[in-house]
């Protein structure tokens, strides 16, 4: 078998090449990446490495000759038309290259009256796979657990968190059991070829108070729940360069479109979900 990644160089791209590894021999690994420069130690541990472009056909065809089963990480751009290209382009070397079997790594965001605005893409894929000719299953991730230890030292100098969704819940996993269940996933014929979709999340959802007292008692610092606009909170990280996109997205969390949780992860690899509150624990001191 020959199980190629795209993005495996990125931050949950390269957690499934080390999942890829405990479950299958480093030959049967072929890591496709933008840059191959960074995908040295990846070479070293005996993957075949390969040059991908999402937005060049014929690349992607050479990337992908060969290949039994494509995981398929998308790039992290908020804009819309370019995804949805990405992914025709790469559909499209699939079939000229003979790749008959696709993972598509995804997000739990894509109900139709959903306002995030990568939203649309999230609906589009599912319908898109389901008229195609090819294998199919899709992992819907919950919202990644792991952005929040770099965030807590913020939220501590701001006594509060501030994500406006109110009182409705958010559900979360982290990266590396996310990583995990793709990688399960992919060397299981009858879980990934008949166009399945699974949903993982932790255990449970957390309120935003929930979430915060968990935060407190994990850094013994004073964290509550202040939620600001969606105005403001756009407002705040617009300098980062995606404060509308993310505002957008806890807009969905306040219409209760980001709770869902399910037992998918279990399902697939047999074990519990890392909660939260361990999650937290076990990181925050490498902040």
């Amino acid at each position: 078998m020959k199980y190629t990644i795209t993005g495996a160089t990125g931050h949950l791209g390269r957690l499934v090449v080390q999942a890829m590894l405990q479950l299958v021999a480093p030959n049967e690994i072929r890591a496709a990446v933008h840059t191959p420069a960074k995908a040295a130690h990846l070479m070293a541990q005996g993957l075949e490495v390969v040059t991908a472009d999402y937005l060049d056909v014929s690349l992607m065809k050479t990337a992908l000759v060969g290949t039994d089963v494509l995981i398929y990480i998308p790039s992290k751009t908020y804009d819309l038309v370019q995804r949805v290209t990405e992914l025709e382009n790469t559909l499209a070397a699939m079939q000229q290259a003979q790749v008959k079997k696709i993972i598509f790594v995804s997000f739990f965001a894509d109900q139709a009256n959903n306002p995030f605005r990568m939203s649309a893409y999230y609906g589009y894929v599912p319908r898109r796979l389901a008229a195609s000719e090819f294998d199919y299953a899709i992992v819907k991730n919950a919202l990644y657990a792991d952005p929040l230890v770099p965030y807590l030292p913020e939220l501590i100098q701001r006594h509060n968190i501030i994500y406006p969704v109110g009182q409705q819940p958010l559900a979360f996993i982290t990266q590396q059991d996310s990583a995990a269940a793709i990688a399960k996933l992919a060397v299981q014929p009858q879980l990934r070829d008949h166009g399945q979709t699974y949903l993982l999340s932790q255990a449970q959802n957390y309120t935003m108070p929930q979430l915060a007292e968990i935060m407190t008692t994990v850094t013994g610092k004073p964290i509550g729940y202040q939620p600001v606009t969606l105005a403001e909170f756009a407002a705040i990280y617009a300098a980062e360069g995606d404060g509308q996109e993310l505002a957008s997205m806890y807009h969905a969390g306040a219409l209760g479109l980001l709770a869902d949780v399910s037992t998918d992860f279990a399902r697939i690899t047999g074990q519990q979900p890392q909660g939260m509150r361990e999650f937290l624990a076990a990181n925050y001191r490498t902040v």
